[in-house]
């Protein structure tokens, strides 16, 4: 069974601030895929593009894969849409869009897109928000956990120790 999970951040401002995106593909509880990717900065970026671009970094995987798979992401946007139970009427993220819905459509018969709440979506959150840590990036929007602390403390952590294996304290 391939299970796959993608989300997006933009940070410190949405739109037009950095953008990165979480991948996480899983093969009968194995992970082959587990990524966070800085997608870029500015004005024409918003966390709907980095949520969409999540996805179509675990749609292109998924796609060398034989088998039914389960996305599921936090994003009810990519989610409804992909899933065509919503229409796209215009914004940022469109051409990501696109790209995506054709993608899924290829392999539509052994697709499930399923909404997730957000902490469910826990490890691909961690690897969007840690591309944009490793930048220095202050984080404005997103709130780490309901006390917006405890979260950003681990993520802070990991970075620590990033920096620690690489010598750059």
């Amino acid at each position: 069974m391939i299970e796959a999970w993608f989300d997006g951040a933009c940070e410190p401002v949405n739109p037009g601030g950095h953008a990165a995106c979480g991948a996480l593909v899983k093969v009968d509880g194995r992970t082959l895929l587990q990524k966070g990717i800085y997608i870029g900065h500015g004005p024409g970026l918003s966390n709907n593009v980095a949520e969409y671009a999540g996805c179509l970094q675990v749609l292109k995987y998924i796609s060398q894969l034989p088998g039914n798979a389960v996305i599921r992401g936090d994003s009810k946007l990519v989610i409804m849409q992909l899933s065509r139970k919503r229409k796209s009427h215009g914004g940022l993220y469109r051409p990501l869009y696109f790209q995506a819905l054709q993608l899924a459509d290829k392999m539509r018969h052994r697709l499930t897109f399923e909404w997730i709440p957000r902490e469910e979506n826990a490890e691909c959150d961690r690897l969007s928000k840690r591309v944009l840590l490793e930048k220095g990036l202050e984080f404005r929007i997103q709130p780490h956990d309901k006390d917006g602390r405890s979260d950003f403390r681990d993520l802070m952590n990991q970075l620590e120790r990033l920096r620690s294996e690489k010598g750059q304290r």
